[in-house]
């Protein structure tokens, strides 16, 4: 079968990853914005205008389901698509669920988004789950603008990781929540897709012992299972055709990029 999946730029590659790993038969079109990236920092009616355009081009290619493989768009977009296309479309969210019923009894933050995390999406999926208020959110916005130069491991990204998360921890000792420190979360939720690259990064900071987990996994379960359902057959063999904003990409070194950005999420 034909699916289709896309983000603002490269972070679904982390969805697209499972999915071939998940289902290797299949033909993927992946649809990278960047004409529009980041997402997290515009505007909802924006972010909601692009997804329809990738939603759009997707079903013309043949799409038999779309992945919505960022956090930000699924947030803020997937009840408008699913209302306007006739088509399965499966989005993701931050597995905070699977991070409270599953962690040893520490904190648990998710990092996003500046839009993911202020949108009333993730805010009533904590609520919902969050009995024991151990869940704190974080936006970390430039992640993304590093993620898009292919840049997870270098002292800029260290020190604005540095920077973000040592502010964090100082403003929460000021507000009066002294026991808010790197030591006591046990997991690290990815709520941005683009994030899973920067996980070396992340340990330095908070040590080994910490769980980071996404949804991915769960996302590409719920395709599979759905696709199942509707008796559709697999294409035999695998095959990914890479787009930008629409455009074929054909250039070796941007095809090269994507390839190499995959096999990093190894």
């Amino acid at each position: 079968m034909k699916i289709g999946m896309f983000d603002s730029g490269v972070g679904g590659l982390t969805l697209l990853h499972k999915a071939i790993q998940m289902m290797p038969e299949e033909a993927y079109f992946y649809y990278a914005d960047t004409d529009h990236v980041p997402y997290g920092k515009k505007p909802v009616e924006d972010v909601i205008s692009y997804s329809d355009d990738a939603v759009s081009f997707l079903q013309g290619m043949g799409c038999e389901a779309i992945v919505i493989a960022c956090n930000t768009a699924t947030s803020v977009a997937a009840e408008y698509l699913r209302h306007k296309y006739d088509i399965p479309i499966i989005g993701i969210e931050p597995a905070v669920k699977p991070a409270v019923e599953n962690n040893n009894g520490g904190r648990i933050l998710v990092i996003a988004t500046p839009l993911t995390v202020k949108e009333r999406k993730l805010i009533e999926l904590v609520g919902r789950v969050d009995e024991e208020h151990k869940v704190d959110m974080l936006a970390l916005p430039e992640l993304v603008s590093f993620a898009e130069r292919g840049e997870f491991d270098s002292g800029p990204v260290s020190e604005y990781l540095k920077t973000s998360l040592d502010s964090f921890f100082e403003q929460n000792k000021q507000s009066g929540r002294e026991g808010i420190s790197p030591e006591k979360y046990d997991v690290l939720v990815f709520g941005c897709t683009h994030f899973n690259h920067f996980e070396a990064t992340l340990r330095r900071y908070f040590g080994n012992s910490i769980s980071m987990i996404d949804g991915a996994e769960g996302t590409i379960k719920n395709l599979k299972n759905i696709m199942k359902e509707r008796g559709s057959v697999s294409e035999g063999a695998l095959s990914v055709d890479f787009f930008e904003s629409g455009r074929p990409v054909t250039d070796k070194s941007r095809l090269d990029f994507y390839k190499v950005l995959l096999s990093h999420l190894d």
